[in-house]
């Protein structure tokens, strides 16, 4: 499972291109078999879903099974014995890739039928978000279509009964003696009515000592209990959910619609965001994803199906229906084709840790906005332009509606998103930067990595930044027709504090490290 117990140091320049490693795998396919990509429906174990926790300690994934999977990270569990030689291992090496291990899982969701509208709810994990720990136990909440449930996952140690100095094969069913005070023979009811004797008598010599049972406590094991049910507030699928910095609330948003939940109260929310139309038929886009600010509690974003994402204050509003900014790419003079649109969706959105920046991902590339500046995104990444003259075979195979996920690094300094082929690209996205790596998740990343040479020719401007890195490889499928798109790497999360990223491909969960 692990890519071997090779201990590296953290580089002295953090901007220096990172050179990545394989490091776990978790439920690797074997030669010969076969996930059930051509029947979706049946492919329950493929993963939807990946969250580390805040302090990146913990991992979650969920699938199409309605599971939860936690591991945990076991490369910090420090015990007094081997206390003193992990100290010294630290010394010379002061930093150790992360290594997890499976801690537990649970059924979060199952399969529902909505009766009224005749319709059919999966069980689908589509988004996790870790809470804040409280008295050594984890919080986290998981959302299918329909219904966000908080669970709250605890190690629980079990307790058993010591051995007593009684003779097993001398109890009944439930473990207790059958006998009497004033006989040696008991009459135990046969099915017919018949009587059958059973001789309960104590030995000739009677038990010198009579063991009183004593309840010990072995070896702790991890229990989850679903502790609320956020249900009945969204007439849309959900597609994404985010907590607050406050630790007291979240959003939930569907194609329509924005609620504001408080973690305790569960049987009300309150609507933020509403772009329901009068009439549906002058319903021009759609809410895509929704994420809370990482420090200021009042804010959030959203993105749309039109490539645009909007900040707003929940101070200004009950109902927040203006917003503070809008960010939009300036549109490009020329002819516009039928895909134009559907390829310029955003599909997901993420803050930076200290909330300057925001990461969006729409079908082709991927971009970083400045919040402090709605003029246009900072820098573009073109994550698989090569890709462009296969939009229509894209579009017959639904293939260009796919929903790629992108994430930060903790430092901010890095990107990464998914692709096809089961391949992710990470790039650099501080000032100057010309870091590109693509990456197969396999236990080779670099199989198909062919460096890309950067062009000084090519301006950078201080201010924007065009990033066309990655526009041609032809060691990356650079002709497209060795691309399967099937395999798909839609799902991906980066480490908050080290540079190691966890993604699924398929039903396998790869980690990678630098």
């Amino acid at each position: 499972m692990n890519g071997g117990d090779e201990v590296v140091a953290a580089s002295a320049d953090p901007s220096l291109p990172l050179e990545w490693r394989f490091s776990q795998v978790f439920g690797e396919r074997s030669a010969g078999e076969e996930v059930q990509e051509v029947c979706v429906s049946s492919a329950v174990d493929i993963i939807s879903a990946i969250e580390f926790d805040h302090s990146g300690d913990h991992l979650a994934t969920g699938d199409r099974g309605g599971r939860v999977v936690l591991f945990e990270r076991s490369d910090t569990n420090n015990d007094n014995s081997n206390g003193a030689r992990r100290d010294l291992e630290e010394t010379d090496y002061p930093m150790r890739h992360p290594e997890f291990c499976y801690k537990t899982e649970f059924q979060s969701h199952d399969p529902e039928f909505d009766y009224l509208k005749s319709l059919e709810i999966e069980e689908k994990i589509n988004e996790i978000k870790w809470c804040q720990t409280a008295n050594g136990a984890l919080f986290l909440l998981s959302t299918n279509d329909k219904t966000i449930k908080l669970w709250k996952v605890q190690d629980k140690k079990i307790k058993k009964i010591a051995d007593m100095n009684l003779d097993p094969s001398r109890t009944v069913g439930n473990g207790t003696i059958a006998s009497s005070s004033n006989s040696n023979i008991t009459s135990s009811c046969l099915v017919n009515g018949g009587v059958a004797e059973v001789n309960n008598s104590l030995p000739p010599r009677g038990i010198s000592s009579l063991r009183l049972p004593v309840v010990t406590s072995h070896e702790s094991s991890p229990v989850a209990r679903c502790r609320r049910v956020y249900a009945h507030a969204h007439d849309y699928h959900i597609n994404s959910i985010s907590n607050n910095s406050d630790g007291e609330t979240f959003i939930s948003a569907d194609d329509l619609r924005i609620n504001l939940w408080n973690l305790e109260i569960s049987n009300q929310s309150f609507n933020i965001v509403d772009v329901k139309p009068v009439k549906m038929e002058d319903l021009s886009e759609v809410i895509t994803s929704a994420e809370f600010h990482p420090t200021h509690c009042n804010m959030l974003a959203y993105s749309s199906s039109k490539g645009s994402i909007r900040l707003i204050d929940m101070r200004q509003s009950a109902l927040c229906d203006s917003h503070s900014k809008l960010f939009v790419e300036p549109e490009v003079a020329g002819p516009k084709s039928f895909f134009t649109e559907i390829i310029a969706s955003v599909s997901d959105i993420k803050f930076a840790k200290e909330g300057r920046y925001l990461l969006s991902r729409d079908y082709m590339t991927l971009k970083l906005w400045d919040i402090n500046m709605d003029s246009g995104p900072v820098a573009t990444f073109q994550v698989h332009e090569y890709l462009k003259p296969k939009l229509c075979d894209l579009y017959e195979n639904d293939s260009i509606f796919d929903k790629f996920e992108c994430c930060m690094s903790g430092n901010g300094l890095r990107a990464a998103t998914g692709s096809y082929s089961n391949l992710f690209r990470v790039f650099g996205v501080s000032p100057g930067s010309t870091e590109t790596s693509t990456l197969e998740a396999s236990r080779n990343p670099m199989r198909r990595h062919v460096p890309i040479p950067s062009r000084p020719s090519r301006a950078l401007s201080s201010i924007t930044r065009v990033v066309s890195r990655g526009t041609e490889s032809p060691g990356v499928d650079g002709n497209s027709n060795a691309l399967d798109y099937s395999t798909k790497l839609l799902h991906l999360a980066w480490h908050p504090s080290e540079n190691s990223i966890a993604c699924a491909a398929a039903n396998s969960l790869y980690m990678y490290y630098a």
